[in-house]
C-alpha cells in the first residue's frame, strides 16, 4: 500500500466497467443496474492481468452492478475492500434509459437523444445534466484525493462520468466530455488535484 504524502495529488486510475449488452446495444444505461456479460467479464479478467503488479491505497467503484464486478475482478488479488460510492453512478438519462438514439427519436419526433451528452446544462426527461454529473465526480475527487495525498486510487465508474473528470482533472472544456468517453475496460491515469491547473473545472457546473 502506498504511503500518504501531505501535499501531494492523489493519483486516480480510472476505469471504466467492462462490456454489457446494452452497450452493444448502443441503449442508454444511466441508473439501470445492467449487468456484465460475458465478453465483459472477459475484458475485466484481461485487464486484471495487467494490474498485477499495481499497488493500490484503496479501491473505489460505482455501486452498479455491472462497474462492482469489474472492480472485483481486478481485485482479487489485491487485498483491499471495495468501497462504493453513488456519486460515481453514471449520469441519470430518466426516461430515455434502455431506449436507444434512433428509438427515442422514432417514438419523441423533435427531441434529441444526444442532447444530455452534447449541451453541459441539459437534461433526458427526468434525467440530470452533465453539470450536475460534473459536480458530484468533482466532489467525490476533492473527498478523495484529500483522504489519499500522493496515494494511488483504484476507481471504476462509467463512461460519461469518468470523462466529465478527466475534463476537469486536466482543464478541458466539460462539453468535451463525449469525446473522450472511454472504452469498456481502459484505464486513464489523472492527478487530482492536477499540479498544472490551479483552477481544473473549465465552466461554472451551477445553475
Amino acid at each position: 500500500m502506498n504511503t500518504p504524502e501531505t501535499g501531494q495529488p492523489a493519483e486516480f486510475w480510472l476505469v471504466r466497467h467492462g462490456q454489457t449488452d446494452w452497450n452493444i446495444q448502443r441503449r442508454y444505461q444511466g441508473h439501470k443496474d445492467i449487468p456484465l456479460n460475458a465478453g465483459g467479464r472477459e475484458q475485466a479478467r484481461v485487464l486484471a492481468a495487467g494490474l498485477n503488479g499495481a499497488s493500490f491505497a484503496a479501491v473505489y467503484s460505482s455501486d452498479l452492478s455491472r462497474a462492482m464486478e469489474t472492480a472485483a475482478i481486478l481485485t482479487e488479488k489485491h487485498p483491499l475492500t471495495i468501497i462504493t460510492d453513488l456519486r460515481l453512478r453514471e449520469i441519470a438519462m430518466g426516461e430515455w434509459e434502455g431506449r436507444t438514439l434512433t428509438e427515442i427519436s422514432s417514438e419523441q419526433p423533435g427531441s434529441d437523444g444526444g442532447l444530455a451528452y452534447t449541451e453541459v446544462h441539459s437534461r433526458a426527461p427526468g434525467g440530470e445534466s452533465l453539470a450536475e454529473v460534473a459536480a458530484r465526480v468533482r466532489a467525490f475527487a476533492d473527498e478523495i484525493a484529500a483522504k489519499h495525498p500522493g496515494q494511488v486510487v483504484l476507481i471504476v465508474s462509467h463512461g460519461l462520468s469518468l470523462a466529465a473528470l478527466r475534463c476537469l482533472a486536466v482543464g478541458l472544456p466539460l462539453a468535451e466530455a463525449r469525446d473522450i468517453v472511454p472504452e469498456n475496460c481502459s484505464i486513464v491515469r489523472v492527478f487530482w488535484p492536477h499540479p498544472l491547473v490551479s483552477e481544473p473545472y473549465g465552466i461554472s457546473i451551477s445553475r
